[in-house]
């Protein structure tokens, strides 16, 4: 798709748009601000950094005041208290047009605009802003969206964000002065519409920030140099910001602020730990901390200084995330050395701390995009640390297997029957392994890791983070591997419902089938569930209570809940129902508990009662019921919700 153009400017106003004083003006600009600036935010380039993205997005949205009164196109907002308000048309109008401005390359044969360089208001000193980081479909968001050109980028906000139909956004373009609104447009919708809700995350919102501090010592010790720099700054900063010609010695990282001996030994390469190869077959505990170093550019000193001083300081182009729960700050210390090497088109380097796995990307060739990923994984068992994400490309995945995996194998987790594809290793490096495969809204595969080696066979899922999920089946307190026959039947109707579970630090995932049931009518028996993810940080469990119908495919939520101990070790028990039509057109509330329930009760609109731990109760079709059952010791539970 070919870049898109600015006009220079908007088309003139016909003489039956309606006119908006500064009064108007700021009245809605000061009402919508934060939305005015997310959406500058988003529009603006991301080769400017976040730092300067946040402020110019602020500058160009308080610059949006007319001097006068001054027309504006009637395009409605979409939204409740914007809607026909030409003082929100007319500011939301002007600060995408200086957005796309903003935009706009440098050359030396025009005058820059002004919102093509550093704003000189809002100004912070001494510390560097940027927006929350979101998860990792926040994150794949934002790098499709720099992929687009600065017309593309606005079409997408317009329509996600605003809520626009295809024909306002053609409307606002032009006004804005895009030439080619149409091609705009087109070049939006490669990116899918469903990430829509995103826009609206804690990653893009320049009104919720983080702050990190600048060079301390420098800007004390030199305080009237950098007085002096930020007048040569303030003229020519959008020149001197762009791209080099190579990684300085600290690579993408930010100025260095902290000089006391910790600090120092943690970004020394000649530091860090290199494990042996065989350490793990002594060692009384097999974790990621018997590692060895491995990848083909581990004496690569300069690439292991940059990863280290991008952990200890990222700066404000690099892209960093981390599983809930997980902090991203730097090493105390020196750190360990997992892997330095390349992967397809990156450079990459994992390091660990004994609380996280960091891993460090840069491209291998140029000097922008450099990404830093975070992972908990204190109190690994040898299962859990079979595996490490290296990289993913073209909806496949790489992993680094632990020296105690001898195999490895490619499994869809839907079909049960079909054997594993081995996967060739390579100096614990494993070929690519396809991800799940979900079209038009529908979940055709599964695809997850299978290893062997000490301990016997597991099965691992990516789950969209660093360290793939552990799963497993059984009662909780008598869980087992998912890699047998049986085990392998009870998930094939669920595994789908792991994609409830992406980017949530999960640790290992139990199915665990609790009750089978005779169904009403003579249709046969139908299956009840339970899969609980525990998380690396022990809070954000998440526990779906799944029923299957016979012959069915895939199983169906019929209850879910996070923070509980139910289905787990602590509470091995479940409760649940769901509202089920027969083939004869009859409606039933179906329930089903644990082994341990001695009677259930429906309340609401549904009444009836069973002894033992199954419920079918003719009921009509949409009513409300709830749950109430009582164990063999005489404890009362309710319905998992």
């Amino acid at each position: 798709m070919q870049s898109q153009d600015v006009a220079p400017s908007p088309a003139p106003a016909s003489s039956a748009e309606p006119f908006v004083d500064v009064e108007q003006a700021e009245a809605a600009l000061v009402e919508h601000y934060p939305r005015l600036v997310r959406l500058a935010y988003l529009v603006l380039p991301p080769s400017l950094g976040r730092n300067r993205r946040v402020l110019t997005a602020h500058a160009l949205t308080q610059r949006a005041l007319p001097r006068g009164r001054a027309a504006t196109p009637v395009i409605p907002a979409q939204s409740t208290g914007r809607d026909g308000d030409p003082g929100y048309a007319f500011v939301r109008l002007q600060v995408l047009r200086t957005a796309l401005e903003a935009g706009l390359p440098l050359t030396f044969r025009t005058r820059p605009r002004r919102s093509q360089l550093p704003p000189l208001l809002p100004q912070v000193w001494g510390l560097r802003l940027f927006p929350r980081s979101g998860g990792a479909d926040e994150l794949a968001l934002d790098q499709q969206l720099s992929a687009l050109s600065g017309p593309a980028r606005a079409a997408y906000v317009l329509r996600g964000l605003e809520r626009l139909p295809d024909g306002d956004v053609r409307r606002v373009l032009t006004a804005a002065g895009v030439a080619e609104p149409d091609e705009a447009l087109e070049e939006a919708g490669t990116v899918p519409a469903d990430r829509y809700p995103l826009l609206d995350s804690p990653e893009f919102d320049p009104c919720s920030l983080q702050a990190r501090p600048t060079d301390l010592m420098r800007r004390r010790q030199h305080l009237k140099a950098a007085l002096a720099a930020a007048v040569a700054i303030g003229v020519c900063g959008a020149l001197l910001g762009l791209p080099g010609d190579g990684w300085g010695p600290d690579g993408a990282a930010a100025p260095s602020y902290a000089r006391n001996p910790a600090a120092q030994a943690a970004l020394d390469p000649g530091q860090l730990t290199r494990v042996p190869a065989t350490a793990w077959q002594a060692a009384s505990r097999n974790d990621f901390s018997v590692w060895p170093a491995r990848g083909d550019l581990t004496d690569d000193t300069a690439l292991l200084r940059r990863a280290l001083a991008v952990w200890a300081r990222p700066g404000e182009t690099v892209r960093v995330s981390a599983t809930p729960g997980t902090p991203a700050g730097g090493p105390a210390g020196p750190t360990q050395l997992l892997y330095a090497g390349l992967v397809d088109n990156a450079r990459v380097v994992i390091l660990y701390d004994g609380l996280r796995i960091a891993r460090y990307a840069e491209p291998k060739d140029g000097t922008q995009g450099a990404a830093l990923d975070f992972a908990r994984v204190d109190g690994a068992t040898p299962a859990e640390a079979s595996a490490v994400v290296l990289g993913r490309a073209d909806g496949n995945v790489r992993y680094l297997m632990a020296p105690w995996v001898t195999k490895a194998a490619e499994r869809d987790l839907l079909k049960p029957s079909s054997g594993a594809m081995p996967l060739t290793l390579t100096d614990g490096v494993t070929s690519p392994l396809s991800g799940p495969v979900q079209q038009n809204g529908g979940c055709t595969s599964w695809n997850v890791l299978q290893v062997n080696g000490r301990g016997g066979s597991r099965l691992m899922s990516d789950l969209g983070e660093l360290v793939p999920a552990r799963l497993t089946t059984g009662r909780p307190g008598a869980i087992h591997e998912a890699s047998g026959a049986e085990a392998l039947r009870t998930w094939a109707p669920y595994a789908c419902s792991l994609s409830a579970m992406r980017s949530a630090g999960v640790r290992t995932v139990n199915a665990w089938a609790y009750a089978e049931q005779r169904l009403p009518d003579a249709s046969g028996a139908a299956d009840w569930v339970c899969t609980r993810a525990e998380t690396w940080r022990g809070g954000g469990t998440r526990v779906l209570a799944q029923f299957r119908t016979p012959g069915g495919a895939y199983g169906a939520v019929a209850a879910q809940a996070e923070n509980v101990p139910a289905c787990g070790p602590r509470d091995p028990q479940v409760l649940a129902g769901v509202l089920w039509k027969s083939a004869k057109g009859s409606w039933y509330l179906l329930a089903a508990g644990s082994a341990n329930t001695a009677s259930i009760r429906a309340t609401g609109a549904v009444s009836g009662s069973a002894q033992g731990n199954l419920l079918a109760v003719k009921t009509k079709e949409g009513a409300q019921a709830g749950l109430k059952g009582t164990l063999e010791s005489g404890r009362s539970v309710n319905g998992l919700r």
